[in-house]
């Protein structure tokens, strides 16, 4: 059951790489990277409860503050052209 959802989620992962390919504007290329982000959170997730390591689930938390941390540093550049 754990396998089916995560071979889902990879396969979710494929789609949103056209985004970041061919995405328009520079702000659907991050949101496409940042989603692609949260489904590594996921397949973290998964992959801890299949095997039974709950550090796996710490792992995904951090990796899902990165990611966010990440998106809206790269954001807020884009916008004010610094990070202060």
């Amino acid at each position: 059951m754990f396998d089916v959802a995560g071979i889902v989620v990879a396969l979710a992962v494929l789609l949103v790489i056209y985004r970041v390919i061919k995405g328009p504007r520079i702000c659907d290329r991050v949101l496409a990277v940042n989603a692609i982000g949260t489904k590594t959170v996921v397949l973290l997730a998964l992959i801890g409860f299949m095997y039974e390591r709950p550090q796996f689930l710490d792992i995904a938390l951090v990796y899902a503050l990165i990611n966010f941390i990440a998106t809206i540093a790269f954001l807020k550049y884009r916008e004010m052209g610094r990070l202060d």
